[in-house]
């Protein structure tokens, strides 16, 4: 079944501000490969099923996290470029303004990141999506927009 999916950058646009989100490196998905993975093989992670993205161990104790927290998440899309479609590689959009004076916002950076700033989960990757960049593609936002890209590909 299709998936129907906010790009992250749409997400920001509609919010008004920077969103956060994560994305999840292919040595999640395997993990005996270690940093030995191929273009093939990074391919392959790009192009995998939802239900494999769904069955992630660490995606699913983030999103464990996440609710026992009261922080809300969606599934989202990669940032949106023309010309070019991927699919889904178990994306989160979290709800949640990067503001490092929030309580939520230090409890998610204390989960995510060790007190030097490196990711606690390797295979995560916690990112930022400020409006600005958003913005660039607000033209994505104008009715018929896909439409005429999906002429066009």
């Amino acid at each position: 079944m299709p998936l129907l999916l906010e790009h992250i950058d749409a997400i920001a646009r509609q919010k008004q501000r920077g969103v956060l989100y994560l994305e999840f490196h292919p040595r999640a998905l395997a993990p005996e490969a270690g940093e030995s993975l191929s273009a093939q093989d990074v391919w392959a992670w790009k192009t995998m099923p939802d239900s494999a993205w769904q069955a992630l161990p660490i995606r699913q104790q983030i999103i464990d996290w996440l609710d026992a927290q009261g922080i809300g998440w969606q599934r989202c899309g990669h940032f949106a470029a023309v010309g070019m479609m991927m699919g889904y590689r178990g994306q989160l959009y979290i709800d949640l303004p990067y503001d490092r004076s929030l309580p939520a916002f230090q409890a998610l950076q204390a989960f995510l990141e060790n007190p030097d700033g490196s990711m606690r989960y390797p295979e995560v990757f916690f990112t930022y999506c400020s409006l600005d960049q958003a913005i660039e593609n607000a033209a994505h936002d104008e009715p018929g927009f896909w439409a005429r890209c999906a002429e066009n590909f």
